[in-house]
């Protein structure tokens, strides 16, 4: 099993595969990743929602992209793509999944909107840990993950960057038991051959996005 065979088995585990459909709103994850700007314009324009909520501050890998902020320039990426800024909110605060997702909450409390439903656009690979960290944290809304189709060959090509992909995938997956463990986000199932490429990659040195877990 080669490295790119391991990375393949975790790519397809972080995918939802979720049908889109119609909801009260969208929310779109910050990260270094415009595209999730950019698909969830497509989908506004498809008339899937009537606002979008842009939420993330800035991270070290994002600074330098997006000096003003994951949020700020989504937004201005979307209405670069014909979405009116009536249409958009901003949320600047936030600089984790679970602060995403409080944080618009509050914001939209403040304005006196409170969705039932919540498309929540975010990069390929993080779809299972930003659904399970929606459902924990805000249960009350009906939320269902989008992210742009693409193949894990096609996003490091667009990344231009092999090694930060799969270090990043391994971090998530990391993250789908240990932020359950700690109360962060719902459980996931998780198969024994992604637990076992997880294991793999690990060995191999993509490690840099792991989280130290605390030991006796």
């Amino acid at each position: 099993m080669s490295v790119m065979d391991d990375a393949q088995i975790l790519w397809d585990y972080h995918q939802l595969h979720h049908e889109p459909r119609n909801t009260d709103i969208a929310i779109g994850l910050g990260s270094h990743d415009i595209g999730v700007a950019e698909h969830a314009a497509e989908l506004w324009h498809e008339g899937r929602f009537p606002l979008i909520v842009f939420t993330g501050a800035n991270a070290p890998t994002t600074i330098d992209v997006f000096p003003r902020g994951e949020a700020v320039h989504y937004a201005q990426r979307a209405q670069d793509l014909g979405v009116p800024a009536d249409a958009v909110l901003t949320e600047t605060r936030a600089t984790n999944t679970g602060e995403n997702f409080v944080l618009t909450r509050e914001l939209l409390d403040r304005l006196g909107i409170r969705p039932a439903s919540a498309t929540v656009f975010t990069r390929p690979y993080q779809q299972r840990r930003a659904i399970a960290t929606a459902r924990k944290v805000w249960p009350e809304i009906d939320v269902v993950g989008a992210a742009r189709a693409q193949s894990l060959e096609g996003y490091i090509s667009d990344l231009n960057d092999a090694e930060r992909v799969l270090n990043m995938l391994v971090g998530d997956t990391q993250r789908i038991w240990l932020y359950a463990e700690k109360g962060f986000a719902v459980p996931q199932p998780m198969p024994e051959v992604v637990r076992e490429a997880y294991g793999r990659l690990v060995e191999a040195g993509y490690t840099s996005r792991l989280i130290r877990e605390e030991t006796e």
